[in-house]
């Protein structure tokens, strides 16, 4: 038994070294959770019972089934969103809210473009081009993606308006974490630049 204890500790340890060459984060976070599983078998069963390891493991475990839950989601829905069959309320674990009144700006045309904004509820006129953004869009990812990092337009609320954005920093992070996300971003980016300037031109 004690042979069998200790092999579980080994594979335990395994599983953990496995998670730093992972490189994106689905994989990471499912040799976690092995890990997190053999670790507490190896807490409990131990003769003493290795309580520290035991605890810090159950806490851990649903931790990572739930990032991982997330992370599959994430993904999911933006697939769908790429598509045009869905919202993009899947984002909105990642980003920030505010409130803003009628009349308030959300940022003006030549400045630096730092967030993307995802109208949860209420309206957004960008002035430069006459568009009209509702609920349930995103706004501001041109100025992220351009190589001047700066507004092609400027943001102003008709409307009392429920806002998320999320950082470029935050963007990235979640590009880099899994290049599914970052593929279907720029398959939502390309279809906004077609939609808003091809199809003007045309």
């Amino acid at each position: 038994m004690e042979l069998l204890i200790q092999i579980i500790g080994y594979i335990a340890s395994v599983l953990v070294a496995i998670t730093f060459y992972m490189k994106t984060i689905i994989p990471l976070r499912m040799f976690a959770i092995a890990s997190n599983i053999f670790f507490i078998a190896y807490g409990f069963f131990s003769q003493p019972k290795l309580y520290p390891v035991f605890i810090l493991h159950c806490i851990l475990l649903p931790l990572n089934i739930i990032r991982l839950i997330q992370m599959k989601k994430l993904i999911e829905k933006v697939t769908e969103s790429s598509k045009g069959d869905c919202s993009m309320d899947c984002l909105v674990p990642y980003m920030t809210k505010k409130i803003y009144k009628k009349g308030e700006e959300l940022f003006h045309k030549g400045s630096k473009a730092e967030n993307i904004y995802y109208i949860h509820e209420g309206e957004v006129k960008l002035i430069e081009i006459a568009k009209i953004a509702g609920t349930g869009e995103l706004i501001g990812e041109m100025g992220i993606f351009s190589p001047f990092k700066e507004r092609t337009a400027s943001a102003v609320c008709t409307r009392d308006s429920e806002i998320y954005s999320i950082s470029e920093d935050k963007i990235t992070q979640l590009y880099y974490q899994n290049p599914a996300f970052g593929y279907y971003l720029i398959q939502l980016v390309t279809k906004r630049f077609v939609t808003t300037y091809i199809n003007k031109e045309g």
